[in-house]
């Protein structure tokens, strides 16, 4: 008996341990949510009350400069933007919220290797926040477009939480000795992942991207946030909006009108160069397309469209619409509509993902428990 109720009271001890560690996790994510809300507007305000300030404030001020002049896509506005929606994620109640329905006392530590894009900023965190949100280690492989800011903000979680010392690393050569994969690329970057990684536990990404689906009943509000979805990021996320499916006869008056608050984005030299040269493609090609002076419409089927190009296709049966999505399903990241799918996302929203928002809908935290 005495044996016994040593053994039960180790247990406990283990669990509560545990249970403690990941509430400190919890709360170093908090602070870095803090710590980065300083800088998701035009003017940085430090805050006296977030830690290691005097230490780090400048320091990423010159991290955020460093990533803009080697990046000519990540701008200031965008930047901001990217760390002003993982500030308003990195709060008690969203981080309680996403992981509460999961069992977190069962995790044997591993090492989790990610292989992260580049097309946007911050792209990959959220697979380096799963990881180590679940009591793993992790060894991360940036993208040289994305390079700058993520090894920053693993250097300050270390101070406000000394217990990740040891759990981050930072490669740019061949990854070695790890667990587990998660990988994000192309399709043809991720057959390479899946034979290369065939042996191991892993997540892949393929190419996806989002759609929009018109009825032509949708308000003056609703298309106005539309071109949020089609112009943040320049259109370079998975989660923007490349393809329209519009009803037959449709009338894209009012889809320009939305779009041209959205014009001086022409003034921008990267964006302007893709746009002449998409332009002139089309032109040569003799393909039918409508523009406005920064942005074209051709009707295509493709789901992907080059920058500065949205593609569409008509519909006139919804109920085969809605069958021909779900079809491709996996090729669609996002499905924006009002009122039309069961899974949708309302206009607007698709660069604003919740925690348990997963990309690809693959529960990562679901496949880190279980590694």
């Amino acid at each position: 008996m005495l044996k016994f109720a040593v053994a039960k009271i180790t247990t406990k001890q283990v669990l509560r341990k545990y249970e403690m560690n990941l509430q400190q996790r919890i709360n170093a994510f908090v602070k870095l949510g803090s710590f980065i809300g300083q800088f998701s507007s035009k003017e940085f305000k430090k805050k006296d009350n977030v830690p290691h300030n005097d230490m780090f404030f400048d320091g990423f001020k010159h991290q955020l400069k460093l990533a803009n002049e080697s990046n000519g896509w990540f701008t200031p506005k965008n930047i901001q933007f990217a760390l002003k929606g993982w500030s308003e994620s990195l709060c008690p109640e969203q981080l309680n919220k996403w992981l509460t329905s999961y069992a977190m006392d069962t995790v044997t530590p591993r090492k989790v290797a990610i292989i992260m894009a580049g097309n946007i900023p911050l792209v990959g965190f959220h697979d380096f926040l799963s990881v180590l949100i679940s009591g793993h280690e992790v060894l991360v492989k940036q993208s040289s477009n994305d390079k700058h800011l993520l090894p920053f903000l693993a250097k300050y979680l270390e101070y406000v939480e000394p217990g990740f010392k040891g759990t981050m690393k930072f490669t740019e050569g061949k990854m070695e000795n790890f667990d587990a994969v998660i990988a994000t690329g192309s399709n043809n970057t991720a057959r390479y992942f899946e034979y290369y990684f065939k042996d191991k536990p892993s997540i892949i990404r393929k190419n996806r991207n989002s759609v929009a689906i018109l009825t032509g009943n949708e308000s003056e509000e609703d298309m106005l946030n539309l071109s949020e979805d089609i112009f943040r990021y320049y259109g370079l996320g998975c989660r923007n909006v490349s393809k329209l499916f519009v009803p037959k006869n449709y009338d894209f008056d009012a889809f320009f009108k939305a779009m041209y608050p959205w014009n001086a984005i022409i003034n921008e030299a990267k964006y302007a160069n893709n746009y002449d040269y998409n332009k002139a493609v089309y032109l040569m090609s003799e393909f039918n397309m409508l523009e406005n002076g920064f942005l074209m419409i051709k009707e295509d089927s493709s789901h992907a469209s080059p920058i500065a190009t949205v593609f569409y296709e008509y519909y006139d049966d919804s109920t085969l619409l809605k069958e021909k999505v779900e079809k491709e399903a996996d090729n669609i990241q996002c499905v924006v509509s009002k009122n039309f799918m069961k899974r949708e996302i309302q206009f607007g929203n698709t660069q604003k993902p919740a925690l348990w928002d997963y990309a690809d809908n693959r529960d990562t935290i679901e496949f880190l428990l279980k590694i």
